[in-house]
């Protein structure tokens, strides 16, 4: 139970303090609250209310009926009103005010229930203000405004409370007076006589005003219940705010206890902590923590940090000595300190500036690879010329196995620098490139600067691999994060989340790897300079098994290169038979298993040597498990040859048409993928609207559906490569045309009879070299592509380059002519 006064913080049960005064600023002068029949004697209780009375407007409180308080005038009408009452019959109606800032009220801007009162006491104080005592006597209600010139005068009418009595209005007196006890006694700032007040009070509805009077409620609540004429329904209302008020006030000592106790706890352990300090001083043992200060005082000094960054840790240094050791903040503190302090902001290695010496190790480190060789040394020698530019991040893309990863270590052994890899492969976190917050429990920064701070150097090259491979989900976008990475004009300044501060990436040598581009989001695509590296062909295989996989599958299998040789026929045998990929990883895995099982026989047989044959490779590893594919032997209308490109490399493929009788209807089958289906619907488009200068009937196709299949078809296919080899096959079958066995074709065709370039050429022309084929027909714009194949194939095929399909069926169909024109 409070009263509210504007100027204190603290509620004070059973006080009553209105302020009633109109300058902002004045005070209620406090007094015990009472009963008005305690101070007046109960006849002041009944007297009697007389139908004209003075209106004295207040402010910011209440006056109820049954108690007594001080109200501090100091608005000179009010003044003026005091002077009339105290002549007179000294009462007046206090009435409380709307709005407290308005400073001449009217009847509108009065609430209609107010409160008779006798004016008791005036005091006069030295600043013009007056302070009355006034108990209330009864309910009015303001019918009317008879004066308002010099003073506000109302026809009022008078309410006293009904005496009954009920078993509800007993319990509920009971449990109002037991929870203002209970307030009492929780209140520290409440007076001893608060108690005995308390009970003297009898009627119901002086108990009701009373402590409605004394609680601390806002003006609207407070009028409200003064508004509540029924004694039981007021009482009601009481208990409902007390009860409120009571689970306050005991949540509010229960949060003070607890925050006693710790502050008493926190007091303990540093009166401890100073007493340690003091025995480990007299001891003569250093400080354990002064000195892990000093030390992180010290690293922060040579680290070389940027001003920016060592500003941020010597701030961190000073929050860290104010913070407990206990304290989890400390540990926090303390890792990040150890981070930043541990970077290589000024620490690198430098460059090898012989271009003669980088080619040499990458020609003995890879062989084949002439183009992208020569692309970075290119890429080198522009970095030896200005070692400050910011010059493209490198991708190399390419099938698995052809060498991408070994190729940036040897580039980085090259120029000289630390390598250090991060595979980006399922990766779906953002927070795996720029870190946490840490504000996060266990944050940590990002895997850039973590693979940094391993390679204690800040140029390094660093190599993304499988940067094809990135996730995305609700976590955000990785992607999207390696943008300002692999930027060049923005990574001289990247800033991890964790370390907040900008950290140099310029000087870092970026190199990503990727099976496929189109993965690859467009904006970070054209952060990169894209080299391809294409599959091997059979003689390079054999070169590289040769040169590299076979000695270093001796070495890790612990033999001599006298004790086990491999054949030349041995080794082309386990690149055709045992293997089929576009690079060298599965050849280097079957040579392992040899080397194995040569090494256990050597072991067994106590033999010295042991040679690798043909013959002993079926022996070693069972039996051919891939048969190369070779064109058919022989010519059938409806089937064609042709070439595909796969992540394996490039493979030949038959594409086969029939027809039955149906109603010009196309089926497809040997699982194929939308583009390629597309593909087949072209071409079967293609061949219907031109039946006649294909030299086919039009109504023989309207009684026949067609089914065009593409064998192993468990293999997905997809691709629109395949058109060309599907008008033939359909043009094929309908005019009774064979087509060239040893002829492949590649190409995708328009409904205008045209033919546009596709990928993969040069694996599509060692698939074809290796099944014998001895003719290929392809798009005009892919002419361009054959400079990326070996001369001695290029020999060895003779190519055909179309530009429309009339082109293509001349070429592929034994003895077709055109009837028209395409």
């Amino acid at each position: 139970m409070t009263n509210h006064r504007d100027d204190q913080d603290e509620p004070e049960a059973l006080t009553i303090q209105e302020e009633a005064g109109a300058e902002e600023g004045d005070e209620a002068v406090p007094l015990s609250a009472a009963p008005a029949e305690t101070a007046q004697g109960s006849d002041a209780a009944q007297e009697v209310v007389p139908e004209l009375l003075p209106v004295l407007p207040i402010r910011h409180g209440v006056a109820f009926p049954h108690t007594v308080m001080p109200l501090t005038i100091s608005r000179e009408k009010s003044k003026r009103i005091l002077d009339l009452a105290l002549a007179g019959s000294r009462l007046i109606a206090v009435v409380a005010q709307q709005r407290p800032e308005t400073e001449d009220p009217g009847l509108h801007d009065l609430y209609r229930v107010g409160t008779a009162c006798r004016t008791l006491k005036l005091f006069r104080l030295d600043d013009g203000s007056e302070t009355v005592i006034v108990h209330g006597i009864a309910r009015v209600g303001l019918a009317a405004l008879t004066e308002q010139t010099d003073y506000l005068e109302a026809r009022v009418h008078a309410h006293r409370d009904s005496e009954q009595t009920s078993t509800e209005l007993e319990a509920l007196i009971h449990n109002v007076r037991h929870a203002a006890h209970q307030i009492i006694q929780i209140s520290p700032n409440v007076p001893d006589d608060a108690a005995v007040v308390l009970d003297s009070i009898k009627a119901p509805g002086a108990l009701a005003d009373f402590v409605a009077a004394n609680l601390s409620l806002g003006l609207v609540h407070k009028q409200e219940l003064l508004e509540t004429f029924d004694v039981l329904a007021r009482l009601r209302k009481v208990h409902l705010a007390i009860s409120q008020q009571l689970e306050v006030l005991e949540l509010s000592r229960k949060l003070q206890s607890e925050v006693r106790s710790k502050m008493e706890k926190s007091q303990r352990d540093y009166f401890l902590r100073e007493q340690l300090k003091a025995i480990q001083s007299e001891l003569g043992q250093a400080d354990a923590r002064t000195e892990a200060l000093k030390k992180l005082e010290e690293k922060i000094a040579a680290a070389g940090m940027p001003e920016e960054a060592e500003a941020e840790a010597r701030r961190e240094l000073e929050r860290l000595e104010s913070i407990p050791q206990a304290s989890p903040e400390y540990s926090v503190a303390q890792d990040y300190l150890e981070w930043l302090t541990s970077l290589p902001w000024s620490v690198g290695t430098e460059d090898q500036a012989d271009i003669n010496r980088a080619a040499d190790i990458l020609d003995e480190d890879h062989f084949g690879l002439a183009k992208v060789k020569r692309r970075v040394l290119e890429f080198l020698a522009v970095r030896q010329l200005k070692p400050d530019t910011r010059g493209p991040i490198l991708c190399f893309a390419g099938p698995p196995g052809v060498g991408k990863t070994s190729l940036g270590q040897s580039i980085a052994r090259a120029l000289g620098r630390r390598f250090i890899r991060m595979s980006l492969g399922g990766v779906r976190d953002e927070a795996d490139i720029r870190g946490h917050r840490r504000t996060y429990i266990g944050s940590m920064p990002g895997r850039i600067i973590q693979e940094v701070r391993k390679a204690r150097s800040n140029n390094p090259l660093f190599m993304l691999d499988e940067v094809d491979k990135i996730g995305q989900d609700f976590r955000g976008d990785p992607a999207a994060a390696l943008l300002e990475v692999l930027d060049p004009a923005q990574n001289f300044s990247f800033r991890d989340h964790y370390l907040d501060v900008s950290f140099d990436l310029s000087r870092v040598l970026f190199i990503a790897t990727a099976n496929y581009m189109d993965p690859i989001p467009p904006a970070l695509r054209d952060r990169m300079e894209v080299i391809e590296l294409p599959g091997y062909t059979l003689q390079e295989k054999l070169e590289i098994a040769r040169r590299h996989l076979v000695p270093r599958q001796l070495g890790e299998n612990g033999l001599k290169p006298e004790q086990v040789e491999f054949e030349d026929a041995a080794l082309e045998r386990l690149v055709s038979g045992y293997t089929r990929e576009a690079g060298v990883r599965n050849l280097a895995r079957e040579i392992g298993a040899v080397c194995r099982a040569r090494a256990a026989a050597i072991v067994a047989r106590k033999r010295r040597s042991a040679r690798v044959t043909v013959r002993s490779l079926a022996r070693d590893l069972g039996p051919v498990r891939y048969e190369p594919q070779s064109a058919a032997k022989t010519a059938i209308p409806g089937v064609v040859t042709g070439l595909a490109f796969t992540p394996t490399g490039g493979e030949i493929l038959f594409v086969e048409a029939t027809q039955m009788p149906g109603r010009a209807q196309l089926h497809l089958t040997g699982q194929l993928g939308n583009v390629m289906r597309e593909s087949s619907q072209a071409a079967f488009s293609i061949v219907r609207s031109r039946a006649r200068q294909l030299g086919i009937d039009p109504a023989a196709i309207g009684h026949s559906d067609y089914h065009i299949h593409v064998p192993a078809g468990a293999v997905p296919k997809d691709g629109p490569s395949a058109g060309v080899a599907m008008l033939a096959a359909l043009v094929s079958l309908l005019t009774d045309h064979v087509v060239d066995p040893g002829t492949g074709m590649t190409g995708e065709i328009t409904l205008r009879g045209r033919v546009l370039p596709v990928g993969g050429v040069k694996e599509k022309v060692l698939a074809a070299h290796r099944a014998g084929l001895t003719r290929v027909i392809l798009p005009e714009r892919n002419l361009r592509d054959l400079e990326d194949i070996p001369r001695d194939i290029r020999e060895q095929i003779r190519f055909i380059a179309v530009r429309t399909i009339d082109q293509v069926l001349k070429a592929a169909l034994d003895g077709w002519r055109s009837q028209g024109r395409s």
